[in-house]
């Protein structure tokens, strides 16, 4: 699928892929240059908290000796780290 950049640099996503990945306006979006190529990787990134409040209770009754949102949060922690190198420590400072 194509998209053209404007002159203010935006893009308007293709509506099959907005509606796939859920975009709503307002959602951010993570842009990473594929190393070596001219690929550009770009993925929504959800809002943690509001992910959190809603998976809150959900898993109780199936793993009622397993904190799922801090699994989630320790998960979604290493996933940022692979992709950028650091820690969620490293980016406060």
């Amino acid at each position: 699928m194509l998209a053209q950049v404007s002159d203010e640099k935006t893009v308007v996503i293709p509506e099959e892929i907005g509606r796939r990945l859920g975009i709503k306006p307002g959602d951010r979006l993570d842009w990473t240059l594929v190393e070596g190529s001219d690929a550009v990787l770009v993925r929504r990134v959800t809002d943690r908290g509001a992910l959190a409040r809603r998976l809150c209770g959900l898993g109780k009754n199936l793993a009622p000796d397993r904190d799922l949102v801090a699994e989630l949060d320790t998960e979604r922690e290493r996933e940022d780290q692979e992709r950028c190198g650091c820690s969620a420590h490293d980016l406060l400072a």
